[in-house]
């Protein structure tokens, strides 16, 4: 079976917006554009059973689409960097909905993800990039954002045995549901009040 992980995919608009980013960083190996993501949760290597069932879990999942947007970048591993990523902005139905997956996974049968989540897309993997590149790379691209989008729908993909960073195939989708507008209080205080005769 290939690797299993539940994601965000990234609009086109803000995917081209992040691929402005590339370049300028020695030792950086770029994400290509359409392999742009935020993993909700990495499942791994799981039997045709346990996928299935999953699968079936996550379509049962009926939760809003919401906004967000990208901001700001950054890396991980903090005196030897291994990856640069660009951030998100907080969005707390983003959380809930990772925190429903995470959930799930775990009564099916998986251990807890041993990662605290912090959102994001990964945009290079670094191989050999000093960490003065790095700092220096990061200090001129600090204000970096995208215009806020909305996440319809996430998807379940797979990635075959590889360095990291795709292909992925989309194996699943999994709609959100349109967020329903409720009546701003001014808009109810203007309904004419019900006769009580």
């Amino acid at each position: 079976m290939p690797r299993l992980f539940t994601a965000l995919e990234i609009p086109r608009n803000a995917a081209m917006s992040l691929s402005l980013l590339r370049g300028g960083l020695p030792g950086a190996r770029w994400i290509d554009v359409e392999n742009y993501h935020i993993t909700l949760r990495f499942i791994g290597d799981v039997d045709g059973r346990t996928a299935d069932e999953i699968v079936e879990r996550l379509d049962r999942i009926d939760r809003p689409e919401f906004q967000f947007r990208l901001e700001g970048i950054g890396s991980f591993g903090s005196k030897k960097p291994h990856s640069v990523w660009a951030g998100v902005s907080q969005s707390p139905e983003m959380y809930a909905l990772q925190g429903e997956i995470e959930r799930i996974c775990q009564r099916i049968g998986l251990p807890p993800d041993p990662r605290k989540f912090t959102p994001h897309v990964t945009l290079a993997r670094l191989k050999s990039s000093r960490l003065d590149d790095v700092v220096q790379y990061l200090a001129g691209r600090g204000n970096f954002h995208t215009a806020t989008f909305t996440a319809p729908r996430f998807v379940l993909l797979s990635s075959r045995e590889s360095v990291g960073g795709g292909p992925y195939l989309t194996e699943e989708v999994f709609p959100l549901h349109e967020a329903r507008s409720t009546p701003s209080v001014s808009s109810r205080l203007l309904q004419p009040a019900k006769s009580l005769v």
